[in-house]
């Protein structure tokens, strides 16, 4: 686990990246949202960072790597992706609705899954026997308190017992607070830092009141 929300697996030499959502920022800004223009360049400098750290065989991107239809940040992906010499694949997402064939020309792979050695690797939450899942779609995060009402909320990796939501990895994503409970763990993302984070179990009929 990297502070930056990425998942390497060593023995593969496979580095996993969930939803970047490039895009995302000039979706915005063509409707007006104030966001500033450098921030179109974070999410590929961020990629760069990882990239250069763990310098995988392979990239896998856990889907919705675009947020939507092409923008002008796919001319600066296609500038991102002739820099790589790692083998690159998607597996898709519910935001990935850009042709598979614009993926392809750039030498990405298409996949809605990819299983191997009883892991499977997919872009919603799956449950199938006899695997362990990494996934994404649910933007992860934990809220912590501390003294009086003072509380942070933390993108964070969240393992149960058979699956990892891996946070999203781009900017302006958003995030989903979760409810930790039995057999949970949660490792929240804190500057440099990718922080275990023990908590008390909280049962079913606190933990769903408004």
């Amino acid at each position: 686990m990297h502070p930056l929300g990425v998942l390497f697996w060593r023995e593969k030499s496979k580095l996993l990246i969930s939803d970047v959502h490039l895009g995302k920022v000039s979706h915005f800004r063509k409707f007006g949202a104030a966001v500033p223009q450098k921030a179109v360049h974070k999410n590929f400098d961020l990629m760069d960072e990882v990239v250069a750290y763990f310098q995988p065989e392979t990239i896998v991107f856990m889907g919705d790597l675009f947020h939507s239809s092409l923008n002008k940040e796919w001319e600066l992906f296609e500038k991102w992706t002739s820099k790589m010499t790692s083998k690159m694949i998607l597996v898709v997402g519910n935001h990935d609705i850009i042709s598979p064939v614009k993926y392809e020309d750039l030498g990405i792979e298409v996949v809605y899954e990819i299983k191997s050695e009883g892991f499977l690797l997919t872009h919603h939450p799956e449950e199938r026997e006899g695997c362990f899942n990494f996934c994404g779609h649910i933007h992860p995060a934990i809220r912590l308190s501390g003294m009086g009402r003072q509380s942070v909320r933390l993108r964070c990796f969240f393992k149960s017992e058979a699956q990892l939501l891996l946070p999203a990895f781009g900017e302006f994503t958003g995030s989903h607070t979760m409810q930790p409970s039995d057999n949970c763990q949660v490792f929240a993302l804190l500057g440099d830092t990718v922080l275990p984070v023990p908590f008390r179990s909280v049962s079913p009929k606190k933990r769903f009141s408004k």
